[in-house]
C-alpha cells in the first residue's frame, strides 16, 4: 500500500525581473510571468503507480528528434508512469538559442528541462522557471547515490534545482568510456586491409591512404558513389563543430575559442596560423581537392550522413559511436565489414575522465510543471539500473531494457537476448508489441543524454551497464573483424586496452569545470566573432585552391579581430588555465 503524499503550498519563485538580472531574459527585455499560480508541491515516498495520464514538455538541448516520443522507451515510461514525454528538441527548430529564448520569455520552458549547467541553469534559477526539488530530494534514492554531484551544481542557491547527468563512481583520473574513447580516427577496417595496412604516422599522412580506400571501393552496394570523408554543421557552435574533432586526436578540447591540452600544458588561439584547428581545416581543404569529401557536407544534417555510413557510403567516422552504431551489423561484421581505429603514430586521444560532479548538461523540473513530483520520480528513475539500461541504450551503450535486450544467464551473469542481438548489433528489429512495437532503434530514448556512465558498475548485477563490456559479450563476439583488427593490432581485445598500453590516451581529469557566465559585452563579441569563423571555416574546406584558402584565413582572423576577438579570447585562456587548476585539485583530493 503506498501512503497518501503530503499536500504542501510552494510559493511562486517567479518574479519580474529587474537589472543584473540574466541575460538572456533581460537581453529579450521581458519578465518570466508565473502563469500557473501557486504550484501544489506533493511531499512523501512516490507513488507505486500514476492513474492519471499526463503529457509533458521536455525541453531538451540535446535531443535530435521532436515530438512525442515513440516506441518501447515511450511504452516504458508511460507505463512507468502513466507519461507521454512531447520532446521539445530546439536543434530540430533551427538550432541556436530561439526556441529557447522564446519559451523562457513566455515563462515556461517545460515540465521536465534538460540544458546546460552554468549561465543558462543560472538565469533559469534566478528567473523562476524550474522548481526547487528539496521536497522530493530524500525520495530520489537514485539520484542521491551521486549526491556530491548534485549538491555541487546546486552551490551558492537555496535549495536543489538539477541533477547532473553522466554521473560516476570510478575515479576521475580514469577513461570515462568503455571499450573505446570517445574520439578516434575510426576507418573501414575491411578496406583499410585490402589496401595493405600502411602505416600511418600523422593525420596528414592519413590522406592518402583514404584516398587508396575510396579508390578500392569507388561505388557503395547501393550504387552511389563512396567518400572517404563526410561532414555535417547541425553541432556548429564557437567554431565549426567537424574541425574541433581530429583536435582530440592529439590530446586537446575546446574551451570557448581555446583548445587545452588535456594535461594542462598548452592553451591554443583556435585562429593562431599555427593551431590545431587551422591545421585540421587544411586537412579538410586537401581531402576536397584530392576529391575524397563529399560535396553534400555542406547542407546535411547529422541524420542524413549517418544514413550514408549505414549504406557504406562514407569510410571515415570521427567517433566510434557513430561509425560502428551505423555500419557494425552483425551482418557485416561477419562478413570482415566494419569501422575500427586506424591509429596514427603520434596520436594521444583526448579522453574525458569519469567526473565526480557530472557533465555540463543537468536535468530540472520546471517551477510551472503539472505535476512536480512526478517529474521527479521520472528523473530519478533515469538514475535507477533500469532507467541507466534504457535511456542510455544510444548513448553510452548501455543494453537497453532487461527482459527485452538481455536477461540474467543461468550463471546469474547479464547476456544478450536473441532480440537483444538482433537490435543491438543486426539491421534493425521489431519490437513485440507488448513492448510497444516499432523498430528498436526509432523506439530509444530520443533525451540523448546518459545519467550514469555506462561502465559503471550495475549494483544489481555486478557488471557494467555497457553490454559490451560483459564476459558473456567478449565470449560471443569472435567475428572475422575483430579478429582481423586483433590480429593486427598485436592481440589487444579493445581500442581502450591497445591506446592504454602504447601510451595513447590522454585524460582530463573529470573535474566538472563550468566557466563563469560572460558579460553582455564577451557574450555579444562571441556571438558575432563565432558566426565569422564558423562562415569561414566552411568556405575554407571547400575553397578552390591554395590561394582562396589563404584569403579566407586572413578574412577570418583579421575580421575576427576587428569584432574583438582577443577580449573573448582572454576570458578563454582564464577559464582554460582555471579548468587545469581545477583538474590537478580534484585529482589529487579523488584520483
Amino acid at each position: 500500500m503506498t501512503s497518501s503524499p503530503t499536500l504542501r503550498r510552494r510559493p511562486s519563485r517567479r518574479t519580474v525581473l529587474g537589472g543584473g538580472l540574466s541575460l538572456t531574459l533581460a537581453g529579450l527585455g521581458l519578465a518570466a510571468c508565473s502563469s500557473g499560480g501557486d504550484a501544489v508541491v506533493a511531499e512523501g515516498p512516490f507513488p507505486e503507480s500514476w492513474d492519471e495520464e499526463l503529457s509533458f514538455d521536455v525541453f531538451d538541448g540535446l535531443a535530435n528528434q521532436m515530438g512525442n516520443q515513440p516506441g518501447w522507451f515511450g511504452h516504458l515510461v508511460k507505463e512507468e508512469f502513466a507519461l507521454t514525454l512531447n520532446v521539445i528538441a530546439p536543434n530540430v527548430a533551427g538550432g541556436g538559442d530561439t526556441l529557447y529564448n522564446t519559451r523562457v520569455a513566455a515563462g515556461d520552458l517545460g515540465d521536465v528541462i534538460l540544458t546546460d549547467v552554468g549561465q543558462k541553469l543560472n538565469e533559469l534559477i534566478d528567473g523562476g522557471l524550474v522548481a526547487d526539488l528539496t521536497p522530493y530530494y530524500e525520495n530520489m534514492t537514485n539520484a542521491a547515490r551521486f549526491d556530491a554531484a548534485v549538491q555541487k551544481v546546486s552551490e551558492g542557491t537555496d535549495g536543489i534545482y538539477a541533477i547532473p547527468t553522466q554521473v560516476s563512481s570510478i575515479k576521475p583520473t580514469e577513461p570515462s568510456e568503455g571499450i573505446d574513447p570517445t574520439f578516434g580516427p575510426f576507418v573501414r577496417w575491411d578496406l583499410y586491409k585490402e589496401v595493405g595496412y600502411p602505416e600511418i604516422g600523422t593525420l596528414e599522412d592519413l590522406l592518402p591512404v583514404l584516398k587508396s580506400m575510396q579508390d578500392a571501393l569507388p561505388t557503395a552496394d547501393n550504387g552511389k558513389k563512396t567518400y572517404a570523408l563526410s561532414l555535417f554543421a547541425d553541432w556548429d557552435g564557437n567554431y565549426m563543430n567537424n574541425a574541433k574533432q581530429p583536435c582530440c586526436y592529439y590530446g586537446y578540447d575546446e574551451v570557448g575559442f581555446v583548445l587545452a591540452k588535456a594535461d594542462g600544458t598548452d592553451f591554443q588561439s583556435i585562429l593562431d596560423p599555427d593551431s590545431l584547428y587551422i591545421r585540421v581545416l587544411k586537412w579538410f581543404f586537401d581531402a576536397n581537392q584530392l576529391g575524397i569529401m563529399d560535396p553534400e557536407s555542406t547542407t546535411q544534417n547529422y541524420d542524413t550522413l549517418f544514413s550514408k555510413i549505414q549504406a557504406g557510403q562514407v569510410l571515415f567516422s570521427f567517433w566510434p559511436w557513430q561509425g560502428q552504431a551505423a555500419y557494425n551489423t552483425e551482418a557485416n561484421i561477419a562478413a570482415g565489414k566494419g569501422f575500427m581505429i586506424a591509429p596514427l603514430a603520434d596520436q594521444k586521444i583526448f579522453s574525458y575522465g569519469a567526473s565526480v560532479y557530472g557533465a555540463d548538461q543537468v536535468f530540472a523540473v520546471g517551477a510551472d510543471a503539472e505535476d512536480p513530483q512526478r517529474a521527479a520520480a521520472f528523473i530519478d528513475w533515469l538514475y535507477s539500473p533500469a532507467g541507466v539500461y534504457a535511456n542510455s541504450s544510444q548513448t553510452m551503450g548501455a543494453a537497453g531494457p532487461q527482459g527485452l535486450t538481455w536477461e540474467l544467464n543461468a550463471d546469474g551473469k547479464p547476456e544478450l537476448t536473441d532480440f537483444g542481438r538482433q537490435a543491438l548489433l543486426g539491421d534493425g528489429a521489431e519490437v513485440p508489441a507488448e513492448w510497444g512495437g516499432g523498430d528498436y532503434i526509432d523506439g530509444s530514448s530520443w533525451l540523448n543524454v546518459t545519467t550514469v556512465l555506462g561502465n559503471d558498475i550495475d549494483p544489481d548485477t555486478g557488471a557494467p551497464y555497457n553490454y559490451k563490456m560483459w564476459e558473456t559479450y567478449q565470449e560471443s563476439v569472435s567475428n572475422p573483424l575483430v579478429e582481423d583488427w586483433s590480429g593486427h593490432m598485436g592481440g589487444f581485445a579493445t581500442t581502450m586496452e591497445y591506446l592504454t598500453a602504447n601510451d595513447m590516451i590522454a585524460v582530463g581529469t573529470g573535474a566538472s569545470y563550468v566557466a563563469p557566465e560572460d558579460s553582455s559585452e564577451v557574450e555579444t563579441i562571441r556571438n558575432q566573432v563565432k558566426a565569422v569563423i564558423v562562415e569561414n571555416s566552411w568556405k575554407m574546406a571547400f575553397a578552390s585552391d591554395q590561394a582562396e584558402f589563404d584569403s579566407l584565413l586572413e578574412t577570418m582572423r583579421s575580421t575576427a579581430e576587428g569584432l574583438g576577438y582577443q577580449t573573448v579570447l582572454d576570458v578563454d585562456m582564464a577559464n582554460a588555465e582555471a579548468q587545469a587548476a581545477l583538474r590537478d585539485e580534484v585529482a589529487a583530493q579523488f584520483g
